[in-house]
C-alpha cells in the first residue's frame, strides 16, 4: 500500500503541471458555500476525479472541484466541495486535500462548514469565528504510522485555531460591518442530525455550533504547521430544548442566503493574509 507521502506527492506533481503560480491560501468551502470559488479570477479548474488518491465528493452543495486563481489579488486554491467521514471515507481521505495543498505551497488555510446554532445567543444566518472544538468524532486522522516529514508524532493543538487569524478576521468583519460571532465548534460524525439530549450534552459541553466536518481538516493542518481560521456559517438552531425537523436542503438554502456577507469577508481576510 502505498503511504501517504507517496500519494500527496502524485498529487501535487499532477497540480503543478496545470497551474502557474504558487498558491499561499487554500480555502475549503462547505456546504452552500462553494460559489465563493466563482469569485476567483483566471482560474485552472480541476476535477477531483482527475487528481491521483482524489476522493469524490458525494454530497448536495459540494461540487468535487478544485480551483486555483486569484482571489482580491492573491493566488489561492479553493476546495469546491469537500469529503465527509460518514460517506464512508477514511480519516486519512477525508483530509488528504490538506496534505496536497501543503504540498503545494499552502501556509495558511480558511475552512469554513455549514453548522447548527446551540448557543442561544446566536441566529440562523450568523457567521461565526471558530477559536477551539470538541473532537466528537471518537476518530483521528493522525491515527496509524507518522511520517516525520509532514508532522511530529505529537503534534501540539493548544493554539489549533491560529489568534492572529481570528483577531484579522474580527477586524475585517468589523469593517465591514458584518456581526460575526465567536465560538467552539462540536465536530461529529453524522449523518443523522443529533437528538434533544445530545445536543444539549454538547451545549453543556461548552460548544456553541455542531456540524459534520472541519475537525479532522484542522487536526491535519496544525500536523503541518500551517496557520488555521475556521468560519462556520449557522445554518440553523440546534437548541435541544426547541428542536424542529431539519433537512440538508435547508442547511444549503440558509448558506446560500448568507453567501454574499460570507464572500465580502473571506475576500478581504485573503487580501490581508497574503501581504
Amino acid at each position: 500500500m502505498e503511504d501517504v507521502l507517496t500519494k500527496r506527492n502524485a498529487a501535487v506533481k499532477k497540480i503543478e503541471g496545470l497551474i502557474e503560480k504558487t498558491p499561499k491560501t487554500g480555502l475549503i468551502l462547505g456546504s452552500g458555500l462553494g460559489e465563493l470559488a466563482d469569485e476567483i479570477q483566471h482560474p485552472v479548474t480541476i476535477d477531483y476525479t482527475d487528481i491521483p488518491h482524489f476522493p469524490e465528493s458525494t454530497v448536495e452543495g459540494h461540487a468535487g472541484k478544485l480551483v486555483i486563481g486569484e482571489l482580491h489579488g492573491e493566488t489561492v486554491v479553493a476546495m469546491r466541495g469537500r469529503f465527509h467521514y460518514y460517506e464512508g471515507y477514511s480519516m486519512q481521505e477525508v483530509t488528504f486535500p490538506v496534505r496536497v495543498m501543503k504540498g503545494l505551497g499552502v501556509e495558511n488555510v480558511i475552512i469554513t462548514n455549514a453548522c447548527g446554532g446551540m448557543n442561544e445567543n446566536f441566529q440562523a444566518g450568523d457567521l461565526m469565528i471558530v477559536d477551539d472544538h470538541l473532537n466528537m468524532t471518537g476518530e483521528n486522522p493522525l491515527i496509524g504510522p507518522n511520517e516525520k516529514e509532514l508532522g511530529a508524532r505529537f503534534p501540539d493543538m493548544s493554539q489549533a485555531y491560529t489568534p492572529a487569524f481570528l483577531s484579522l478576521a474580527k477586524a475585517k468583519a468589523s469593517k465591514l460591518g458584518i456581526n460575526i460571532q465567536q465560538g467552539v465548534y462540536a465536530g461529529i460524525t453524522g449523518p443523522s442530525y443529533m437528538t434533544p439530549a445530545e445536543l444539549i450534552m454538547l451545549r453543556k459541553l461548552g460548544a456553541d455550533t455542531v456540524g459534520m466536518s472541519t475537525v479532522p481538516e484542522v487536526i491535519v493542518a496544525n500536523h503541518m504547521q500551517m496557520n488555521v481560521l475556521g468560519i462556520s456559517c449557522i445554518t440553523d438552531m440546534a437548541i435541544g430544548e426547541e428542536l424542529e425537523p431539519l433537512s440538508h436542503e435547508q442547511v444549503v438554502e440558509v448558506a446560500a442566503q448568507t453567501k454574499p456577507t460570507f464572500i465580502k469577508l473571506v475576500k478581504e481576510i485573503v487580501a490581508s493574509l497574503e501581504k
